[in-house]
């Protein structure tokens, strides 16, 4: 999306030296709302799916957050059962409604780094620590809907935690966008491919039945920071989420010039409460990543930038007039567009086809095997 602003200077009919102001208006202005852009370089109908899909998945990642503060906060005190806990949380969660915007929280954003830093390297050397399990067995997808599982939640991974347009937003001076966002990959990489390959090193296909690693290892101090640091996290990324959605609301509503900030939190509500109730009927974590994967962020982040992007700069003037060109070692317009093409078929045939068929199988599983509103989802029985 940022080489849609940046590259159809046509479109926009300004300078380069303008592009950033017009850039902040958007994203500003806007908050967060990337499909404003689609609105003006492709129609309305662009920016209505481009707000369907980015909206259900803000909704449904605020889910995930808050199914995943009950997960955790249960294996330090498991004298409540999860849903229990998603109720206190979602009570918690809900005082998000006073958070005016993205800019209050610029130093949690920082401090949410720091422990999901803390939390990727303890399960990285807690499982090397641990060692393997006797007997462990790493078979790998045995199953096609093992298999397409599997690539949806990388399709999440990666996408549902790109947080592109909230890095955007944050920053004072977005001209310096691409190299932040580069850093930022690179550094997500460095968490993630770590501790996911030590933790599935030490412990295997437990990890099938497990969609909450922590559970996994033994109690300890260090494990408990690491779950007090993660719940943190996930309010703060619940937040994130969430605010986009409240600004959409808002606008809906005709309250988002409002000066009173009780009269946006009253006007927020409506927004956070159904999304604690989704929380409480579908307490499950690792299915509900995988759907959310491969139905919402295969187009949120994958198919809709690239063929917004192809279809912008598909007539010649367009590309004649672009400020930013694909860079030579892509192979030009050519090697760009052949990539844009490769991203939409792949993830379009194996994350949003098979990985979708996949998803809903597995989801329909866990619901016939615990059940809705279940009580504690994937908790070990209680010792007498």
């Amino acid at each position: 999306m940022l080489e849609l602003i940046l590259g159809h200077k046509q479109t926009l009919n300004l300078k380069k030296k303008d592009l950033f102001s017009v850039f902040i208006q958007v994203f500003f202005d806007c908050a967060l709302q990337w499909f404003e852009v689609l609105d003006g370089l492709l129609g309305k109908h662009w920016r209505n799916i481009g707000l369907f899909f980015n909206c259900t998945f803000l909704l449904f990642g605020s889910v995930i957050q808050l199914i995943a503060c009950a997960s955790n906060i249960y294996y330090i005190n498991d004298n409540l059962d999860k849903r229990t806990w998603t109720y206190i949380f979602g009570a918690c969660c809900a005082t998000t409604v006073f958070i005016p915007s993205f800019h209050n929280y610029r130093i949690w954003s920082f401090l949410g780094l720091l422990m999901t830093t803390y939390t990727a390297w303890y399960l990285t050397i807690a499982s090397f620590l641990h060692g393997q399990i006797e007997g462990v067995k790493h078979s790998g997808p045995t199953k096609m809907v093992l298999y397409f599982t599997g690539a949806t939640n990388i399709l999440y991974t990666f996408g549902g935690h790109a947080v592109t347009v909230e890095i955007m937003h944050a920053m004072w001076k977005p001209q310096k966008f691409k190299l932040i966002y580069l850093v930022a990959t690179v550094y997500v990489l460095t968490l993630t491919l770590p501790s996911a390959s030590a933790v599935y090193w030490a412990f295997g296909d437990l990890l099938l039945n497990h969609s909450n690693a922590l559970s996994l290892l033994p109690r300890t101090g260090f494990r408990d920071t690491a779950v007090v640091l993660m719940l943190i996290h996930q309010f703060i990324t619940f937040g994130f989420a969430c605010t986009p959605l409240y600004f959409v609301w808002e606008k809906l509503i005709g309250v988002h010039e409002t000066k009173s900030l009780f009269k946006r939190a009253l006007a927020r509500l409506p927004v956070v409460i159904p999304i604690w109730f989704l929380a409480i009927i579908f307490p499950f974590f690792g299915p509900i990543n995988s759907t959310v994967g491969s139905l919402l962020v295969s187009f949120t982040v994958y198919i809709i930038p690239a063929l917004a992007h192809m279809l912008t700069f598909a007539s010649p003037a367009a590309r004649e007039n672009a400020v930013e060109r694909p860079p030579k070692f892509l192979g030009g317009w050519l090697g760009l567009y052949s990539m844009n093409v490769f991203v939409v078929v792949w993830v379009l045939v194996v994350g949003f086809a098979f990985g979708g068929w996949a998803s809903m199988v597995n989801f329909i599983h866990q619901i016939n095997s615990f059940g809705l509103f279940t009580k504690c989802y994937q908790c070990p029985p209680k010792k007498p």
